[in-house]
């Protein structure tokens, strides 16, 4: 019997992973909310965590740690093609498996088995995508200046937090805005975001 914690953010979703994966024979699954505060002791004896990859950590801390430090490398992350950047996490964070939010049922239920013995899984659809979560095109500077700016802070408050003159600040702006592609600050940090780079 593999013991399974599914940690998921969404009440609705993580209840419908908890009986997909009942149902994939030799599974005993457990549920946890990420915001937890006390979890139930039972929840952390598992032997595979699958996790959804919005709930790893971003850029700021290292990405996985605290599923890292309970599970190793036994996590099945759950992600897409379209968000790079949170598939390149999940690989840096050590993860075993990476299976597709689109793939199948059977696909996550194989990714489990895998895991629990030690192996790697990889979908198909994530391959392409995580060698292409290795072109994320930012310095981790021009990264931490857009992140600010996504959430709300004026270029005076980000130069002050991070040590720069406003003029470095607009300088990293511009550049990142050229960089990804984007028409403006509010466009370059829409499409950051949806890459998952943050």
């Amino acid at each position: 019997m593999v013991r399974v914690l599914v940690v998921h953010d969404e009440g609705l979703l993580r209840s419908a992973l908890v009986q997909l994966l009942g149902s994939g024979g030799g599974l005993e699954v457990t549920s946890l909310s990420p915001r937890a505060d006390t979890p139930d002791q039972d929840a952390w004896q598992t032997d595979v965590c699958v996790v959804d990859g919005d709930c790893l950590e971003g850029p700021e801390a290292e990405p996985g740690a605290p599923f890292r430090a309970r599970w190793g490398e036994r996590l099945v992350v759950l992600t897409t093609a379209e968000r790079p950047g949170v598939l390149r996490r999940a690989f840096d964070s050590g993860a075993l498996g990476l299976v597709d939010k689109n793939a199948s049922a059977e696909r996550l239920i194989t990714a489990v088995h895998r895991v629990a013995k030690g192996e790697r899984f990889l979908d198909e659809p994530l391959t392409v995508a995580l060698l292409e979560g290795t072109k994320m095109p930012l310095t981790s500077r021009e990264l931490s200046v857009l992140s600010l700016a996504a959430q709300g802070s004026p270029v005076a408050e980000i130069a002050a937090r991070l040590h720069l003159s406003p003029g470095t600040v607009r300088n990293y702006l511009a550049t990142a805005i050229r960089k990804v592609g984007a028409r403006n600050r509010v466009d370059a940090i829409r499409i950051v975001q949806n890459a998952g780079w943050t």
